[in-house]
């Protein structure tokens, strides 16, 4: 009868949570309403397709840039950490999941005991079993399990699951940073080079100036003033080479440092001007940074987990429903202890635990988890924005760059232009010496600003690549 009577309760237990089981604690998430713009700027058009669903190996074409990034997301010590990270949070994640099992423990336990002759245990031992001396032998198993009754192990195992896809998307947020360091460091080195050759070419025009300039002042056409300034002016041109040159050598061991490898040089094969800028890249519509840009997708898997927390908070202040089942073998004597079915015993039970007092431990908990749920969404809302924002700035950038590319480009031919022609005025005597070394600076300023222009044009090409979430693929 009291056998009948425990079941009777332990099944009254279950009956009871599986009434339960239809609530949940928590809400189920919901983005938050953005109200994105419906395009990138007024000038932009409205396209379908986006850079963004292009791999960094079809978007980049130049073998070596593309050899250099793929050394980069195999040995880039940044990217190791991030794919650790994500190892991490995939075993909390499988940690979480299996909170919906049972723990299963097992123990092998024995003891011996002596109480004294004179105390009551003693007696009693000795009245009872004739002896003193008593031991005894256990093998158990036992089982305890936490019925999901209000959904918090649901939660839980919800905020794991995005802490996880939240590390895997900051991993992709680190490639396609990487991708756009390796690519931005290429392009630098290639304009530095373009720079280093104007330099040089430069240095030989001014030794040309500078004895044309010795043969007027022996003619008695010119002073030494003259002369002075044009070798001030070779000299200036000649303190740029090693300028460039060092700047090259530490941009080479800076792509070297994205490597994860030691100082060196870095081999190119190609020039600056060789490279050709798009005119037209696709961008879709802002609505797509929410499927591409792989920092806005960890910004809202951040915000899931939060809205996850807040059930999980209120789930704690509500009953928790636990049963528990032991079994096994249990003796005083170790002959008897494998004697079946004499030596087996089991006890099964269940629990209902409410929290009543916890010095305002649960309250907090769940006032704090809503708050960190209401910085999320900011947080979103700003990642989103700032995406848009990014993106817009990059067409900006290349539409202007465009712009002044054409304008530079028609500088240089000027210039170059003027640099003839000054010089030949000057050995007819129609113009002097300023006018030719005046000429020359700036003919050398206009190639270097037209070299950095086609430099800025590439890398705002690769940064709207990854400001529309280009580079992770």
């Amino acid at each position: 009868m009291y056998k009948k009577r425990s079941i009777y309760s332990i099944t009254g237990i279950i009956a009871f949570a599986a009434l339960l089981l239809g609530c949940s604690v928590g809400r189920n998430y919901k983005r938050p309403d953005l109200q994105s713009p419906q395009q990138f700027g007024t000038t932009v058009p409205v396209s379908d397709s986006s850079i963004a669903t292009k791999a960094w190996k079809e978007f980049f074409t130049d073998p070596t840039l593309l050899s250099l990034i793929d050394q980069a997301l195999v040995n880039n010590f940044d990217l190791q950490l991030a794919i650790k990270r994500i190892g991490v949070s995939e075993s909390y994640a499988k940690q979480a999941k299996a909170a919906w099992l049972p723990v299963w423990t097992a123990q092998a336990s024995s003891s011996t005991n002596n109480p004294s002759e004179n105390s009551l245990n003693g007696i009693s031992l000795s009245n009872f079993l004739g002896t003193n001396h008593i031991e005894d032998f256990t093998l158990s198993t036992t089982i305890s399990w936490e019925i999901d009754v209000w959904g918090k192990i649901r939660r839980q195992k919800q905020a794991a699951l995005a802490d996880y896809l939240q590390t895997f998307e900051a991993g992709r947020a680190v490639q396609t940073q990487l991708v756009k360091q390796v690519a931005d460091g290429y392009y630098n080195l290639l304009m530095m080079d373009a720079q280093l050759a104007i330099a040089k070419r430069n240095v030989l025009l001014g030794d040309s100036i500078v004895q044309m300039m010795q043969l007027q002042k022996t003619a008695g056409e010119v002073t030494e003033l003259a002369v002075q300034q044009a070798v001030s002016q070779q000299q200036s041109t000649v303190l740029l080479v090693p300028q460039l040159e060092q700047a090259i050598a530490l941009q080479e061991n800076g792509i070297r440092l994205l490597l994860g490898d030691w100082p060196g040089a870095v081999t190119r094969t190609v020039e600056l001007n060789s490279l050709l800028v798009e005119d037209q890249l696709a961008t879709g519509i802002p609505a797509d940074l929410l499927r591409f840009r792989p920092d806005v997708r960890a910004s809202e898997k951040a915000l899931v987990a939060a809205n996850a927390r807040v059930g999980v908070a209120q789930g704690n202040m509500y009953p928790s429903l636990n049963l528990t089942a032991t079994g096994g073998l249990n003796a005083y004597k170790a002959t008897n202890w494998f004697s079946v079915p004499a030596s087996l015993f089991g006890t099964a039970a269940g629990s209902l635990t409410q929290p009543i007092f916890q010095r305002r431990l649960l309250r907090s908990q769940l006032e704090i988890a809503k708050n960190q749920r209401e910085q999320r969404v900011i947080e979103f809302r700003q990642t989103v924005t700032g995406a848009v924002h990014d993106v817009t700035n990059a067409l900006i950038k290349l539409d202007k760059l465009k712009t002044q590319q054409v304008v530079a480009t028609a500088r240089v031919q000027t210039l170059d232009q003027a640099v003839k022609n000054a010089q030949l005025l000057f050995r007819s005597g129609l113009a002097n010496y300023l006018e030719v070394i005046t000429a020359q600076t700036r003919a050398l300023q206009a190639e270097l600003d037209k070299a950095a222009i086609t430099r800025q044009q590439l890398s705002a090409r690769v940064e709207l690549y990854q400001s529309l979430g280009g580079g992770w693929k």
